[in-house]
């Protein structure tokens, strides 16, 4: 009995959280300051565009999901839209990958069998060339294109650039990690990196190789210069993410030490403004209002690459 009603005080706790704190998209397209999607079909003075790519993360390795972002993930890249560079003004482009699946599926993470064929983030590589070539086919010069993404898609930014420097402007990569809590999950703070990643290994050996390879991937032919935010808190790759500075070109900015960005706490908004809820996971940091703090570091960069 005591079971059942932990159970169900779980599902109820569980259920309310996500609909006070997740407003899904489920529809790829260029956002406006309000959330609504506008269906890619013309561009208007494509010149004088900016076109940023939203990558979203993913609630699992290899599989669908039931939809792509939400309101509370994507708010600090709405933030950019309509902010102008030398005349040219930004614009956002939410690209949807929930209904991708890789070729080993969901169960995939569950199996000790090396990955064999394409990846969902493989694919997710390719969704984003045949997205760039479609807008560079409207007329926006593809130096002012970027293609940018949270946790998976992230990842997602890094793998881009290291298999296509030539084909956009530039990339910035949050909480870049697809493979698992691993900082939390495999106690890096305690045992250390090389340590919590040896227990990775003997744990899902097959996932252990996986992520290697993208990352020596990333590590021998990323040369494009890229800005990635990254956070010791973060359980998924927190402290898991020094290798990015081995990446000639690459910017990487730690957020911080804790929840609070240049001295103020950090809250997530809901679909009102007066819902607030308190950062307590790093994964989460680059969605908190006070990471507004960092759009003049992103503007900064957008400026260099075109």
């Amino acid at each position: 009995m005591k079971s059942l009603c932990l159970f169900l005080s779980v599902f109820i706790l569980t259920i309310s959280s996500s609909l006070a704190d997740s407003h899904n998209i489920k529809k790829d397209g260029f956002l406006s300051k309000k959330f609504k999607v506008t269906k890619l079909s013309t561009i208007e003075d494509p010149d004088n565009k900016i076109i940023l790519i939203n990558n979203h993360g993913q609630s699992n390795f290899d599989g669908k999901q039931n939809f792509c972002t939400s309101i509370d993930q994507i708010r600090n890249r709405v933030s950019l839209i309509d902010e102008e560079i030398n005349g040219k003004k930004i614009m956002l482009y939410n690209l949807c990958a929930h209904k991708i699946a890789g070729d080993m599926g969901k169960k995939w993470w569950f199996s000790k069998k090396p990955y064999e064929g394409k990846s969902k983030l493989d694919k997710r590589v390719e969704q984003n060339l045949q997205l760039i070539e479609k807008l560079v086919s409207f007329g926006v010069p593809r130096k002012q294109i970027f293609v940018t993404g949270h946790s998976c898609g992230g990842l997602t930014t890094l793998l881009f650039f290291s298999r296509h420097p030539d084909k956009a402007g530039g990339g910035i990569a949050y909480m870049q990690a697809c493979f698992d809590r691993l900082s939390k999950k495999y106690k890096v703070a305690k045992l250390g990196v090389d340590a919590g990643l040896a227990k990775f290994k003997e744990k899902k050996p097959a996932q252990y190789e996986l992520r290697a390879q993208y990352n020596d991937e990333i590590l021998n032919n990323l040369k494009v210069p890229l800005l990635a935010f990254t956070h010791p808190k973060d359980p998924f790759e927190g402290l898991t993410s020094d290798w990015l500075d081995q990446i000639d070109g690459m910017k990487r900015v730690v957020i911080s030490k804790d929840y609070t960005i240049d001295g103020k706490k950090c809250f997530k908004l809901g679909k009102q403004k007066s819902d607030k809820f308190k950062v307590k996971d790093g994964h989460s940091m680059d969605q908190a209002t006070c990471f507004q703090y960092y759009n003049p570091v992103i503007l900064e960069y957008i400026e260099s690459r075109i």
